[in-house]
């Protein structure tokens, strides 16, 4: 069996510090167009995703502050299901 020792260093001090300053600058610095990172999602849109989730009709019409008609129609469910 052979062995490899190494007696440098990897990066100098001041790169890696560099570095950490830099990516801690990118993370502090607000986007400037914040509104490009928001979607705005339709009622029923609202609705299909909630149920995708595993909510119940009457947690989504409970979150959203529909009636559970509503939020039957928007899921094409016909009839009143709880």
């Amino acid at each position: 069996m052979s062995s490899i020792s190494f007696s440098g260093t990897f990066a100098p001090p001041d790169a890696a510090e560099s570095y950490a300053n830099t990516a801690a600058a990118r993370e502090a610095q607000p986007t400037a167009n914040n509104t490009a990172d928001t979607v705005q999602l339709s009622e029923s849109q609202q609705v299909y995703q909630l149920h995708n989730q595993g909510q119940t009709v009457s947690q989504i019409a409970t979150s959203l502050s529909l009636p559970i008609d509503l939020v039957n129609t928007y899921l094409g469910i016909s009839g009143s299901k709880t």
